[in-house]
């Protein structure tokens, strides 16, 4: 049974009679009357009786009447829901991200889709970069933006902009003075970093080990889970830290914090897909809205 000969029993039903059916579908008789017959032979079943030149329906053709009506109506919602996930009407769209990049670089690209697409139902998760990586792997995210090098060849991988880090203490430390920093001083500090598997941590020991200097060998005396907790430990205690120029910005200007004299490289910001798996419509609209916005 198809879509199409419901609609023709439907017309020829509610008209009782074959040539307005017909006329009203741009159809001829002969097909109409075809498609009618096609329907009683396959399931046994008079839908009209033949009464002379004229048709009437049957008390089973009633009963047929309001369900084909019914799947009609279903076929045509399916069909409207199909049309505005193209047109971004309707859908939505996951997105998980690292903590920087929830928190400092993503929110103006997030308003801007919405004032977009309002209709796209649009989530944010925050998480460390290696779980970012795995909710994209396993389909939990339809997009994941993170900080850094990521291990997963399974997942496309695209630089979509850049960001500094930066190593700072409270104004009081002996390196708010601005001295040059060798690797023994780095190593005879107390640190205060992200915790393991998150961007900035394990950027910032890929840097040291750039340099020569054993990142396990650093003293961390404590791992925080969010960027706003590192940067308030270190504003109350003789601690260091290595984070995002974005974090702690406005803290630099106001004094509260002091950027020590130790130079790190530039870091990368990625989004994430699977490439394996469907590309929605609103997924591919926020991927253009990303590679438009300046690195």
């Amino acid at each position: 049974m198809t879509l199409e000969q419901l609609r023709i029993f439907v017309e020829v039903a509610q008209r009782q009679h074959l040539t307005q059916a017909a006329a009203a579908l741009h159809l001829t008789p002969s097909a109409v009357s075809a498609s009618v017959k096609t329907l009683e032979d396959r399931y046994g079943t008079a839908l009209f009786h033949r009464v002379g030149r004229r048709i009437e329906t049957s008390e089973a053709g009633r009963i047929f009447l309001d369900e084909a009506r019914r799947t009609l109506a279903s076929a045509r919602a399916a069909e409207a829901t199909l049309t505005e996930l193209g047109e971004l009407r309707r859908g939505s769209l996951s997105i998980h991200a690292s903590q920087t990049i929830a928190s400092y670089w993503l929110p103006a690209l997030l308003v801007r889709f919405r004032q977009a697409y309002p209709a796209i139902d649009l989530r944010l998760e925050v998480d460390n970069t290696e779980n970012v990586a795995q909710a994209v792997l396993q389909g939990m995210a339809d997009l994941g933006f993170v900080e850094g090098a990521i291990d997963e060849p399974a997942l496309a991988r695209e630089v979509v902009g850049n960001d500094r880090m930066v190593v700072v203490v409270a104004p009081g430390h002996p390196w708010a003075r601005g001295q040059p920093l060798e690797a023994a001083d780095l190593l005879g500090a107390q640190w205060i970093l992200r915790e393991a598997g998150s961007g900035t941590r394990s950027a910032f020991e890929a840097a040291l080990d750039a340099a020569g200097i054993q990142a396990d060998a650093l003293r961390v005396d404590i791992g925080l889970p969010s960027n706003e907790a590192v940067r308030s430990a270190v504003m109350a205690g003789p601690y260091a830290t290595a984070v995002s120029e974005l974090v702690v910005a406005s803290h630099l200007q106001a004094g509260l914090l002091a950027q020590a004299s130790f130079d790190l490289p530039a870091r990368s910001f990625s989004m994430l897909r699977h490439p394996e798996r469907h590309r929605s419509r609103a997924a591919a609209a926020f991927e253009e809205l990303v590679r438009a916005h300046p690195a």
